[in-house]
């Protein structure tokens, strides 16, 4: 049912779409030539869309705060850099970054190379149950196969 022109208070159930259970980058923002560039590329967008809430230099004082060793904003634009190769973003620091920015799409870009995804915690009940639910689907297969063995054999 639509709503009224002017109603706020009634949702509209057809708009409605499930929260991205895994965040990624816009892919058209980090494809690059290269792995390096790439990380460059993820690197800059995390360091934008955290530009509102955090200046560079509050996100290195904060990633050297939490690594216990200076990190600088001239590092984090060489990190964020394409054209400085030679600069790719540490893992120990590209976890800093997550855990100063809260972009857990920097560790995504990472794990979807290997086939795997980065999901909340929150979430992994549910993970669990799917996993239940493939074994329990096989188990039944399995079962009622047998049963037909077992009923043309008597």
């Amino acid at each position: 049912m639509a709503r009224q022109p002017g109603d706020k208070t009634t949702l509209d159930l057809l708009s409605w779409q499930p929260p991205e259970l895994v965040e990624r980058y816009d892919e058209t923002h980090v494809r690059a030539a290269s792995l390096r560039a790439r990380i460059a590329k993820a690197v800059s967008e995390t360091l934008k869309a955290k530009a509102g809430d955090m200046s560079r230099e509050e996100i290195a004082a904060a990633m050297s705060s939490w690594l216990g060793e200076e990190v600088s904003k001239h590092m984090l634009d060489a990190y964020a850099s394409e054209a400085r190769e030679e600069q790719t973003v540490p893992y120990l620091r590209l976890l800093a970054l997550v855990h100063v920015t809260g972009d857990a799409r920097l560790l995504q870009l990472g794990a979807e190379m290997f086939g795997h995804s980065v999901i909340e915690d929150k979430y992994l009940s549910w993970v669990e149950v799917g996993q239940l639910a493939d074994t329990k689907g096989e188990l039944d297969r399995a079962y009622e196969a047998a049963r037909r063995r077992a009923r043309s054999k008597s």
